[in-house]
């Protein structure tokens, strides 16, 4: 088993209940156990910010899976539960990025990893941080990278 970790994102309808319907449906992926979960977050949007407030958080996952074969089941889960990408950064049943995979490093058309903005978002450190906080990702922890960001905004639930 490799541990990983993913990064869950929600700005649409039951923000809530989309992000425990992801959690339930990478749970029920064969190859893949949830280990950890953050709390909830409300985090002001990023990017697109002409949209509704969302709900982050984090969840650490033991997997058999590759990196790619984790993304596509994630991918898959986002599908199931009505995911349509019609603009980047823009409003979202569910979001789900792999954030971390045991240290690897990829870079292709489909995956890159560590994922490329992992560090510069306080919406996904602030949630790492609460069941990762010693994870290095490209080269400083969760906390070192959290520590030169703006977390304004960002509230537990």
């Amino acid at each position: 088993m490799t541990r990983a970790y993913l990064g869950l994102g929600s700005n649409v309808g039951d923000k809530a209940g989309h992000l425990a319907a992801a959690t339930r449906g990478l749970t029920a992926t064969p190859g893949i156990r949830v280990v950890a979960r953050s709390s909830d977050y409300r985090t002001p949007p990023w990017g697109d910010i002409d949209q509704d407030w969302f709900l982050n958080a984090a969840l650490a996952i033991e997997t058999t899976l590759r990196p790619h074969d984790l993304l596509d089941a994630c991918l898959g889960v986002e599908k199931d539960l009505g995911r349509i990408r019609e603009r980047r950064w823009g409003p979202r049943v569910i979001d789900i990025d792999v954030l971390s995979y045991a240290g690897a490093e990829v870079s292709d058309a489909r995956l890159v990893l560590p994922h490329r903005y992992v560090r510069e978002r306080a919406f996904v450190l602030v949630p790492l941080a609460e069941i990762a906080s010693d994870l290095v990702v490209g080269g400083e922890t969760v906390v070192a990278a959290l520590a030169k960001l703006d977390r304004s905004g960002i509230v537990p639930v």
